[in-house]
């Protein structure tokens, strides 16, 4: 279980990346009046983007290329979310049963499993798409981001790796 969760929680890590040089593009150009931004609010875990988007130094061009890229994909993650969900209800609710039924459990996280892949193969597809609008040097500075991010992440949780 802490193995899924980890996994889930690092592929969670690779999607912000992707999303955030894509909602950094947008950030960068709303909101030069002051007042609440784009991303306070419900969209608060997402206030980093901008700092990533200036490190990486992303030109306009790569900044609307990356937003169209995030935009083409808003569908199938608002699926994905959705399936998701339900997925886990589904598996609340089997634990939760007055009788346990270590099937329909079984069966649950499978599901869920299965929706959990289908995520990491979206993720995928959207890092390669971002990550062919990125020079090699942006490339490289991305790559070295994501693992101080997951060292972060790991030392946070005891873990050595």
């Amino acid at each position: 279980m802490t193995t899924r969760i980890r996994r889930f929680g690092l592929g969670i890590g690779a999607v912000v990346m992707a999303a955030a040089m894509a909602a950094a593009v947008q950030a960068s150009t709303q909101n030069t009046a002051g007042g609440r931004g784009p991303f306070m609010g419900r969209g608060a875990g997402f206030g980093h983007m901008r700092m990533l988007a200036g490190k990486l130094g992303l030109s306009d061009t790569q900044k609307d290329q990356i937003k169209t890229i995030l935009q083409s994909h808003r569908d199938e993650w608002k699926t994905l979310g959705t399936r998701a969900a339900a997925a886990r209800r589904a598996v609340n609710a089997a634990v939760s049963a007055d009788t346990i039924d270590e099937n329909a459990i079984r069966q649950a996280n499978a599901a869920l499993a299965a929706v959990e892949g289908d995520m990491a193969v979206a993720r995928a597809h959207v890092r390669a798409e971002v990550f062919q609008v990125l020079t090699p040097d942006q490339q490289a500075q991305a790559k070295q981001l994501q693992a101080q991010v997951k060292q972060r992440r790991g030392q946070r949780f005891g873990q050595s790796r």
